[in-house]
Parts: structure tokens; sequence; C-alpha cells
């Protein structure tokens, strides 16, 4: 048996922990799952051996579980999140962490209150590529950086068949889905000191209520000077294929450019044309792994790590709170149409 337990509360996002019982060099296992599908609980338990539950309390407050992974919507991952440290577990949450800045508030106290780890699942944070444009931007191959945009470009349509929840309660895209972009530029650029926002509706999915706002245009003030953009469009036809990503990502600096997976920079003299790794490595005892999968195998072995070394994890309950903190100053700015500070004091 392996020195950590985990309890996953969701398969959706939740299922890519299911390859964590399969690699040796992990010290967690998934121990016990929770979801509202039975029959999708059932195959769990036969094919991977796990005990399963509906009520996800019971997996909460199972003794040989020490993190629990929230991967359950939105709207009720704070009162998970919240049950769970007040259990004394670990949490890994799947982004974004909660859906107001009350909950942010509350949860970044929690954490606090009970002193344990809170993970957020940003997985850009984990993605291969992403990573390698960190570390060049680190070195300083970028120089200063000038402007920054980052998109989030999703047709929902299949998504809405798989998940009816998301038009049902609604989801609220401006934290569910703008947080990728948002916390992807302040991965590389810190806080956000204010933002100016426009929200739109769309008609492309009649499920999602016709006057609720899911594509987004975000302007953004960095606390260091850097200006940036954040879209998120949600309501939308799937581009051509081979036209863009759906999570574009560009900086421009007075030494080096970072378009995607491509990099530009100047360097005594001379040019440097680079092509970041696509994702599929060979990252885990010899398997590959790719897409979420590998980016939450990253994460889950940051938090074994953090709970070992008694440090914290690099997408912890702060940084989650101030995603959310920039999506709430955004839904003001659309609301009153002025250019909003963002709360940053957690």
């Amino acid at each position: 048996m392996k020195s950590l337990g985990i309890g996953v509360i969701g398969l959706g996002m939740g299922k890519n922990m299911m390859y964590i019982n399969d690699i040796p060099e992990l010290r967690s296992e998934v121990r016990a799952i929770s979801d509202v599908n039975q029959e999708r609980l059932e195959e769990c338990r036969s094919k991977f051996g796990v005990a399963v539950s509906t009520d996800y309390k019971e997996v909460i407050h199972r003794s040989d579980i020490d993190i629990v992974g929230v991967f359950s919507p939105d709207h009720l991952h704070f009162e998970m999140i919240k049950e769970a440290l007040e259990c004394g577990k670990h949490v890994i949450v799947t982004k974004p962490m909660v859906v107001s800045l009350e909950e942010a508030k509350a949860t970044v106290d929690l954490a606090r209150k009970h002193n344990r780890k809170v993970l957020v699942g940003q997985t850009r944070r984990f993605a291969k590529r992403f990573l390698q444009a960190k570390k060049l931007f680190d070195e300083g191959k970028i120089g200063k950086p000038l402007f920054a945009d980052a998109h989030y470009i999703h047709d929902m349509r299949t998504v809405f068949n798989r998940t009816p929840w998301r038009f049902e309660v609604p989801k609220d895209f401006l934290y569910g889905g703008a947080c990728h972009p948002i916390d992807h530029l302040r991965w590389f650029f810190g806080d956000v000191e204010e933002v100016h926002a426009l929200g739109g509706t769309s008609s492309v999915d009649l499920r999602y209520p016709q006057d609720k706002e899911l594509n987004f245009l975000m302007n953004l003030k960095f606390k260091n000077g850097t200006i940036g953009r954040a879209l998120c469009a949600q309501g939308i036809i799937h581009p051509p294929s081979g036209t863009r990503l759906m999570d574009e990502f560009l900086v421009y600096g007075d030494k080096g450019t970072i378009v995607n997976n491509r990099v530009r920079y100047e360097e005594n003299g001379e040019v440097f044309d680079l092509t970041l790794d696509a994702e599929v490595k060979i990252d885990f005892d010899g398997k590959e792994y790719s897409g979420h999968s590998s980016e939450v195998l990253r994460y889950v072995k940051e938090m074994e790590e953090c709970i070992v070394n008694d440090t914290r994890p690099s997408v912890n309950e702060i940084e989650g709170a101030k995603c959310i903190a920039v999506s709430e100053a955004a839904w003001e700015s659309i609301r009153t149409g002025k250019v909003v500070k963002v709360f940053n004091e957690f």
C-alpha cells in the first residue's frame, strides 16, 4: 500500500486521477471515489477495486484518505473543500477553486486555520509546453514583457451534452472558463491591479440562458506594469481545423516573443527560433500520458512533495483566490462599464 490515500469526488475530470495507482514512483493511490452516477461508480469498482459511494462525505471522512480531490461541478466546490479541510484532509481542487470572492476568502481562512495544503488544478501551469515557455521567460530570454494575450476558446455544445449541469445551473464561465487565461497571465506577470471587461451572450446553443454572458474580453493591468488581454469565448462555433488553438498564449517582450509553442528571441546579436515540446512525453515509469492526464499526474506529484516536505503548492489557495478576485472585478466592470481595482489582500 502506498503512503498517501486519495479520495476522488466526481468522475468527470476526476477520471484522470485513476492513472495514479499504476505508477510506482508516486506515493499516493486512489482508495475511494464518489459520484452521482451509479453506473460509473460500479465500473470503477470493478476495474480498479476501489471503494465507491454516492455520498461524497463518506469519502472525505474515511480514515485512509489523506488527500481529497474535488472534481465536482463548480458551484459545489466550496462546500466540499470546507468539509475536507475541517476533516483535516489536504485538498486538490479542479479549477475554478470556487465561484465568488466571498468563497475565495473563506477558503484561504480555512486552509490557514486547519494548516492543510490546497492545490488548485490550473492545468496550463502543468502542461509541458507552457512549463518550457515559463522557464525561458524566467531566464530572461524574452526580456521585459510589453504585452501579453491569453485565450480560452471552446465550442461547448458537446461538453453540454456530457455535463448538462453547465446549462442547467447554469455554469458561470467568467469563473469556470476565463480562469484559464486569467491564471495563465497571472502565472507569468503576478498580481492584476485593475481590469476592464466586456461580456456577450450567444445563441449557438439555446440550452444556455440567452440573457447570460458566456463570451468575455478583459483588458488587464498588472502591478509590474505589464498590460495584457484575456479572451474567453465559450458560445462559439469551433474554428476551422489548424487556424487557432483552444489555449492560445502570446507574450511580447523587448528581447523576444512567445506564440503558443513557438519562441523567437535575440541574444548577443543572434536570433534563436525554438519549437516547444508537444505534450505527449514519457513522463512516469516509462509510460506515455497526454493532455489533462499528464497535467493531473504532475500536480498530484507536486502535492505529494509538498506534504512530505511541508512546502506550499505552486498553485495554492491564495493563487486560486487571486484568480477568482480578477473574475469578480471583471463582473463588476461588465455591470458598471468602469475600470475596476482587483482585490489582492489575502
